[in-house]
């Protein structure tokens, strides 16, 4: 059997292609490097705007958003495409494929033009104020208080793990604004821009190393938000929430089968005419990670294959489970076999490029720290084991 899409989508490839060629940069423009995942540079900033103005940026939304209303299968093509070069068309992530297509899913007219837009064309950068102290995967479990007062909200509470929060112009934090209710019922979601007084950005350093000063602690302090910056309906956050994580995980699949195949292409590289290619522990181990990167994408298709046709597929999860896990396992396996050769930061030859957000010098063994990310983030592998428990096994609570 042959996989292949239709005619329309390889078209539509082989113009965005077209378009990559012509207006990627290039390493000499490319001099200045982000510090966090909400600091995007002069020249990324450009590309992104011309991604926006071209349709490539967002391609299923509207031209006024940043796309050409393209169909799913044209929509996965297009990622596809950045896959397979290491582009990132956006250098604040979280700013693009989560709080802006929120904002434009559940918020005004005005919001979406003060807001949402500014940070397609890479105008602004944006973070997500999710996780807290005493909760982390439990977002119904946030404390961070928004009490109305006049015309707005007066905000207490603090945010951790808030990536590039001192680097980005605001922050769409989810806040608690009726304690009495469920604590799913109780939840708001509000923009706060962070140069509101009462509002302290704190990075702090990863285990990666001591210069990656992405993650934050956000205090708000009596911070006071206007009502205008209530996105979706009061009470209603959890619904947002709900829509924003939805966003992250449409194709998270596809980062996590990159990131296996960043390790095959690296891992081959490094052990290439050494005595560790003929071991045949490295040989089981890596023949199995091909296998699990394979499995990944067939299962990946085939879950893009059932949302195009109209169905709803309930393999979301497990694709998610699956990738993560195998990312995770597979650089485990790699630090493990290459030993003290994985503490050298050297660029190795895998298709890394300066358009890509992942540092170029990062060592196996930074790439492992940063694989249980990947167990993480777009939802914890202990929350997708449940869903898949409950909602595809069909098992009790």
């Amino acid at each position: 059997m042959k996989l292949q899409f239709p005619a329309e989508a390889e078209a539509v490839r082989a113009e965005f292609s077209a378009w990559l060629d012509a207006n990627t940069p290039s390493v000499a423009e490319a001099t200045v490097r982000p510090r966090s995942t909400a600091d995007s540079p002069p020249w990324a900033r450009r590309f992104q705007c011309a991604m926006f103005d071209a349709g490539w940026l967002l391609p299923g939304q509207p031209p006024e958003f940043g796309g050409r209303n393209a169909s799913l299968l044209e929509q996965f093509v297009i990622e596809e495409e950045l896959m397979r070069r290491r582009v990132y068309h956006s250098f604040n992530p979280q700013g693009l494929s989560i709080i802006a297509p929120s904002i434009l899913m559940f918020g005004t007219p005005q919001q979406k033009a003060t807001w949402a837009v500014p940070v397609l064309r890479g105008e602004k950068t944006a973070a997500l104020g999710m996780s807290e102290p005493g909760a982390g995967s439990d977002l119904a479990g946030l404390r961070t208080r928004a009490v109305a007062d006049g015309e707005g909200y007066v905000v207490n509470g603090q945010k951790v793990w808030t990536s590039g929060a001192h680097d980005s112009d605001f922050i769409l934090a989810f806040v608690r604004t009726d304690p009495d209710v469920p604590k799913h019922k109780g939840i708001s979601a509000l923009i706060i821009p962070t140069a509101t007084p009462g509002v302290t950005c704190r990075p702090f350093g990863s285990i990666c190393s001591k210069d990656d000063h992405d993650f934050n602690e956000v205090f708000f302090d009596d911070a006071f938000v206007p009502a205008e910056n209530l996105v979706g309906n009061l009470n209603n956050g959890w619904h947002v929430a709900t829509g924003t994580l939805g966003e992250e995980r449409a194709m998270l699949w596809l980062s996590n089968y990159e990131r296996l195949d960043d390790v095959i292409n690296n891992f081959g590289a490094r052990v290439r005419g050494t005595e560790l290619a003929d071991d045949p522990l490295t040989q089981d181990w890596y023949g199995r990670l091909l296998v699990d990167a394979m499995a990944l994408r067939l299962l990946g298709y085939q879950s893009v294959a059932k949302t195009a046709s109209g169905h709803d597929p309930a393999e979301q999860s497990i694709l998610k489970l699956f990738g993560s896990e195998a990312a995770h396992e597979a650089t485990n396996r790699a630090l493990e076999t290459l030993g003290p050769l994985a503490l050298d930061h050297t660029i190795d030859s895998a298709p890394y490029n300066h358009m890509n957000l992942d540092q170029f010098s990062a060592s196996w063994f930074d790439r492992y720290c940063r694989s249980f990310a990947v167990t993480i983030a777009g939802g914890t592998s202990e929350i997708q084991r449940n869903i898949i428990a409950e909602r595809i096994l069909g098992l009790p609570r």
